[in-house]
C-alpha cells in the first residue's frame, strides 16, 4: 500500500482561459476524487448526483445552488451535498474545486 500525494493542487488543475476543466486525481473501489478548475462565468448546470458528494473550494469563489439554498463558497469552504440533491456551480472568478464522491452508505 502507498500513499497518494499531490504536492500542488493549483499545478495538477491549471486553470483555463475559457471553459471548465475537469480531471480525475484519485480513484479506487470506494472513493472518487475529481478537480475542476473554471474561467470566471463558467458553470456546471443544475444536475444531481447518486452518490453523496463533498465539494472543497481550493481558489476562487463559486455560487452554488443546493437544492432550494443559495451560497457562496470561497478556499476553505466545505460542502457535503447528500445524494440526489439539485445542485448548480458557477464560478464568479477563475476557481478550482475539489468534488469527492463518497461510498454509499446504503450500499456499503
Amino acid at each position: 500500500m502507498t500513499a497518494t500525494v499531490i504536492g500542488d493542487l493549483s499545478a495538477a488543475l491549471p486553470l483555463p482561459e475559457d471553459g471548465t476543466h475537469s480531471r480525475v486525481l484519485y480513484r479506487d473501489e470506494r472513493l472518487r476524487v475529481v478537480g475542476f478548475a473554471f474561467a470566471a462565468g463558467q458553470e456546471l448546470t443544475e444536475h444531481t448526483s447518486a452518490l453523496p458528494v463533498v465539494i472543497q473550494v481550493i481558489r476562487g469563489r463559486l455560487d452554488l445552488v443546493l437544492g432550494e439554498e443559495k451560497t457562496e463558497a470561497r478556499p476553505g469552504s466545505w460542502i457535503r451535498l447528500p445524494a440526489r440533491l439539485p445542485h448548480s456551480v458557477r464560478a464568479t472568478e477563475p476557481s478550482v474545486m475539489l468534488l469527492t464522491m463518497l461510498p454509499d452508505a446504503a450500499g456499503a
